[in-house]
């Protein structure tokens, strides 16, 4: 009964504090001239003449250069039109002195100098969460394919930072001063990789199951996913009706609901392709959740995207631990790092040719 009460009280503040948002929040109208100071938070769309911010829900379209970073801080003036800022002029632009942005930007520069343009962008998406260097070819072939989501730093990248800190310290220090530095660390990981709502989704479940397991207690993990949501939307509500959180969230739920059930129908594939059922069983069970949504947004949907899916999920993880190595060497000692992420360039190539067979 205490636990329905908390439960519900939690309900009732997050519609507070979205509708508060909604009634609150500033209405822009078609003509109004506008100067807005902002801090970068979310990484540019970077186009072949153009970089497209979203600033205060408005569309701004700037020119390619300057080129406008992660942590940067700007002044923009424009005039209003239809959710856009027309011809909006970059007043001031102060490019961020903070280590951790600047540490960013060495580390995405070493992927573009050391791999071809789609190979690195694929990298720093998994690794950093960057979505810069990405074609607009490459794009539509990630979202046609049904892939996109695999080029946003998630869930599996919080796993591997938080168990590799909690492994190293063991030794070395207690192992609840391990958990808590893992939590430090994954949130320092969080800041490198954008702050987007899936990373922060992931940094907060990957907190609570880490501590949970530090203090000894089971960590359920639906539980823990609806206590996230709500978390960050008592921080920012304009989530709500953000496509990036929405997919997030309902694919893990998803993922977490269905991934058995899925797993037990696919007994007909042999033990021989484990890695094949592994992949298709995960697509199918995340598809499951997103597929009515995308059909929702966008009017259509990849029936190959699950098998598609299950042919490169196999990779991800060996090419995210690998461009995090390299990446790690390269910042001390860059041709050393760039053998290393050569590793990862036969694994690149197999899930671009892919993407942009079926994509």
């Amino acid at each position: 009964m205490k636990n329905i009460v908390i439960w519900l009280l939690l309900t009732f503040l997050v519609l507070l504090r979205i509708l508060n948002y909604y009634i609150s929040r500033p209405i822009y109208q078609n003509g109004q001239e506008l100067r807005i100071t902002t801090r970068v938070w979310e990484e540019p769309r970077v186009y072949q003449n153009s970089q497209l911010l979203i600033i205060e829900g408005l569309r701004v379209f700037l020119d390619k250069y300057p080129e406008i970073i992660y942590g940067d801080l700007i002044v923009i003036e424009g005039k209003v039109e239809d959710g856009s800022l027309k011809n909006p002029k970059l007043v001031d632009h102060k490019q961020s002195t903070s280590p951790l942005f600047l540490i960013r930007q060495r580390l995405l520069g070493f992927y573009q100098r050391s791999l071809p343009k789609n190979d690195s962008a694929l990298i720093s998406g998994m690794v950093l969460g960057s979505r810069a260097g990405i074609s607009q070819d490459f794009w539509k072939s990630l979202i046609k394919s049904g892939t996109a989501h695999v080029v946003v730093a998630s869930g599996m990248n919080v796993a591997l930072v938080g168990g590799f800190v909690i492994a190293f310290l063991t030794n070395l220090v207690s192992r609840k001063k391990a958990v808590w530095l893992a939590v430090g660390m994954i949130w320092v990981y969080a800041v490198f990789s954008g702050f987007d709502a899936p990373i922060i989704r992931a940094a907060i479940v990957g907190s609570l199951v880490f501590l949970s397991q530090g203090l000894g207690k089971r960590a359920y993990t639906l539980r823990l996913l609806f206590l996230t949501g709500f978390i960050m939307l008592l921080v920012k509500p304009s989530w709500i009706s953000d496509l990036g959180f929405i997919l997030s969230f309902v694919a893990t739920a998803s993922l977490v609901v269905f991934g058995i059930k899925v797993d037990k129908l696919l007994y007909f594939v042999p033990k021989s392709l484990k890695i094949i059922k592994d992949g298709l069983s995960t697509s199918l069970s995340a598809q499951i959740g997103v597929a009515p949504i995308l059909f929702f947004y966008f009017g259509q949907f990849n029936l190959a995207s699950p098998l598609i899916n299950a042919s490169v999920l196999w990779t991800v993880a060996s090419i995210t631990i690998i461009g995090m190595i390299a990446g790690l060497v390269g910042l001390v000692f860059e041709p050393v790092g760039r053998l290393i992420l050569l590793l990862a360039y036969p694994l690149t190539r197999f899930f671009i040719t892919i993407v942009q067979l079926f994509g």
